[in-house]
């Protein structure tokens, strides 16, 4: 039985791809530029390796100033916008800890399901030029806000 508000075929696509891989975006309120800290790195990568204990697979992951971009897989009980919470109140208590007051994060985040590895590959070269299109560092490898807790490309 379809349940409300989804698309009839959304099952069979979550079939096809299981365990599911997400390239999500999480962005901090007004666009602040909290992220790209050392305190905000050591947190994200902390919450991902914990992640592991509940089957959570933290892959490829970029912090830019004002958002987050991260490829995240899960078992079936993994529910995405509960670990985007839990990912928020985590940095987010790092970010109050460094004296920055709420709001701290946009509403929501975007999330795309990543469907092959050409897919996740061609998402990852994009994001990982961010901070060279940016003007923050003169080649991507040369960016510290980044790295891969667990591989998770698509084959």
């Amino acid at each position: 039985m379809k349940a409300p508000g989804r698309p009839p075929r959304l099952p069979l696509v979550f079939q096809k791809y299981d365990p599911p891989v997400y390239f999500v975006t999480i962005c901090c309120a007004k666009r602040r530029p909290l992220l790209a800290n050392d305190e905000v790195h050591s947190s994200f990568r902390e919450f991902a390796l914990r992640a592991q204990q509940s089957d959570v697979a933290v892959g490829r992951y970029i912090l830019m100033p004002d958002h987050i971009h991260v490829f995240v897989s899960g078992s079936a009980e993994f529910r995405l916008e509960q670990w985007v919470r839990m990912l928020k109140t985590v940095l987010g208590k790092t970010l109050c800890d460094l004296g920055h007051k709420p709001p701290l994060w946009q509403r929501g985040f975007f999330d795309h399901l990543v469907r092959s590895s050409e897919s996740y590959a061609e998402k990852w070269e994009y994001v990982r030029e961010n901070p060279v299109r940016g003007g923050w560092a003169g080649r991507s490898e040369d960016w510290p806000y980044q790295g891969e807790i667990v591989v998770i490309d698509r084959v």
